[in-house]
């Protein structure tokens, strides 16, 4: 369920691995490697929240795709 802060509203990481479709454990190893940047939103308690332009973000990280040349 969406946080409102301000009016606007920020979603916490659960939710967007689940709508984007990568696991909690891809995202926190993405952040670590310096594949994806960490959000600058956090509640009270520390846990990140993320704008609707965090998850278009991450939306487009996850669905790239990577093409490998083979040799033959």
């Amino acid at each position: 369920m969406p946080v409102s802060v301000g009016g606007r509203k920020y979603y916490r990481v659960s939710e967007v691995c689940r709508s984007v479709g990568i696991s909690r454990a891809t995202f926190l190893r993405w952040v670590r490697e310096g594949t994806f940047l960490d959000v600058k939103q956090r509640d009270w308690k520390g846990w990140r929240l993320f704008s609707s332009e965090d998850v278009k973000r991450l939306k487009a990280k996850a669905t790239k795709i990577q093409v490998i040349e083979i040799p033959e």
